[in-house]
Parts: structure tokens; C-alpha cells; sequence
């Protein structure tokens, strides 16, 4: 027992370090920006950079919204096939993986090439289009996280019994996967929203090849023209995604504890 302890606390130390050393680093040299001394000159011209403030906002909503996106395509699906075609999941978990075989650059240009202002669905002829296109995109990035993030929470239930319960009683399916399905599961589902939100916030080939003003082209392009200020960023931008992550989560318990007092 000792010894598997030790060894527990060793892989720990290492992956720690593999984690942190890293950042460490990003955060020394970002702050070597006035020669010398140590400062936040490279934070302050960043905070201040309202490109910044601009891409990330818009990053931050794209990905909550393909967050609700991924939401309500895939717990029903989910759903679904682990209550009534339990003989397809191969085939769906095969699909839901295809995302991380297929590179992201080919489903782009395939999205620009059948959705252009040539075709019968011009998606890109508007900002409003190209927008609501990048979310499909995130979203099918995000589909091989969120759904087995999903499916994970679906097998620690009994679907059937409570599906059967839920219709003995009267309630139609959007109220049992509203009501019943997505609350006993909202873990897995906040798990597949941190994954989410992370790979929104960090894409690049979807936004610059699609012409949007994400975080990913930003951040690509200060760190080609810009010295220190890349690495600020860098430390900048895992805060605050942390930060959001860390306030869905509080949503999620907040919400779960009203529901238990209700």
C-alpha cells in the first residue's frame, strides 16, 4: 500500500510539473518586457488592446451558444438511442469520432465550398450566416467530447425505468428530457461544456478561414507581430477560460441546489 502510494504521488508530481512548468515559464517571460525589472507592461498593453476585448467577447458567446447547440443535439440523441436503438451506438459513437479523425481545414473548405454565395444555401454571403456556420463547425468539433461526456452520465441511470416512470405520470418527452433526463446528468454535461468552451476559445482554422473576429486569429497574429504581449496573452487567455469555467460550474451547483430545495 505504501508503495502504491508513493508511486500515486510521483505520477502525480510529474504530470503536475508536465502541466505547470510550462505556464510558469509563459508567465516569467511575459513579464521581462521592461528591461531589467520585472513588470505588467506586456498585460497592460494587452488588457487595453480593445482587438482583444473584441475577440474574446465574441469567442466567449460563440461558445456558450454552441454549448446550447451541442446540448440540445446531442442529450436527445443520446437519449435516444441508449432507450430505443441500442443496436446502433456503434455506428453513432463511430460518427461522433469522425470529427477527430477528419482535419478541421477539410471540413472547413468543405463548408465554404457547399455553403458559398454560389450555392443554393449562401451561408457566407452575411455576417449572420457565417456566424450561425462557425457554431455548426464548433460544434461538430465538439461533438466527440460532449457526446461521450453525455453517454458516460446516461449509463449511470436507469433511462428505462425513468422514462416509463415519467410516462405513467403523464409526461411528454420534452418534458422528461428537460426535467428529468438532462438534470440527473447535468455533470456530464458541464464536463462536455468545459470541453466545449475550451476548443471555442482556442480554434483558429474554422474562425480565419471563415473571416470571423475569434480569440484564435488574434492571438495567432499578436504572436507573429508582437514580442512579449503573446505571452501575456497566453497567460491572459488560461485565466479567464478557467475563470468561465469555474462560474458554469457554480452555476450548475447553484441551480442543482435550488432544484433539491424546490
Amino acid at each position: 500500500m505504501r508503495l502504491a502510494r508513493l508511486w500515486w504521488w510521483i505520477v502525480f508530481v510529474l504530470g503536475a510539473l508536465y502541466f505547470f512548468l510550462p505556464l510558469i515559464g509563459t508567465f516569467e517571460f511575459s513579464l521581462r518586457a521592461r528591461r531589467g525589472v520585472y513588470s505588467f507592461d506586456a498585460y497592460e498593453r494587452v488588457l487595453a488592446d480593445p482587438q482583444f476585448q473584441a475577440t474574446f467577447a465574441y469567442s466567449a458567446v460563440m461558445a456558450l451558444l454552441t454549448i446550447v447547440l451541442g446540448i440540445i443535439v446531442v442529450t436527445p440523441t443520446a437519449f435516444w438511442v441508449r432507450l430505443r436503438l441500442p443496436g446502433l451506438r456503434p455506428y453513432i459513437e463511430f460518427i461522433t469520432l469522425l470529427p477527430l479523425v477528419i482535419p478541421p481545414i477539410v471540413i472547413v473548405f468543405g463548408y465554404i465550398r457547399l455553403y458559398n454565395t454560389s450555392s443554393i444555401l449562401p451561408l457566407t454571403g452575411s455576417a449572420f450566416g457565417t456566424n450561425v456556420l462557425l457554431m455548426c463547425g464548433y460544434a461538430i468539433l465538439a461533438l466527440p467530447y460532449m457526446y461521450r461526456s453525455v453517454d458516460t452520465g446516461l449509463r449511470t441511470i436507469d433511462v428505462r425505468t425513468l422514462t416509463e416512470a415519467a410516462q405513467s405520470l403523464g409526461a411528454g418527452w420534452f418534458t422528461i428530457i428537460g426535467k428529468l433526463i438532462i438534470p440527473n446528468v447535468l455533470g456530464s454535461v458541464v464536463s462536455g461544456a468545459f470541453m466545449t468552451f475550451a476548443i471555442v476559445i482556442g480554434e483558429y482554422v474554422f474562425a480565419a478561414l471563415l473571416n470571423r473576429p475569434a480569440f484564435g486569429p488574434y492571438m495567432v497574429w499578436t504572436g507573429g507581430n508582437k514580442a512579449y504581449e503573446p505571452a501575456a496573452l497566453a497567460v491572459i487567455a488560461f485565466v479567464i477560460t478557467w475563470a468561465c469555467m469555474g462560474l458554469i460550474q457554480l452555476g450548475t451547483r447553484l441551480s442543482r441546489h435550488a432544484r433539491v430545495r424546490s
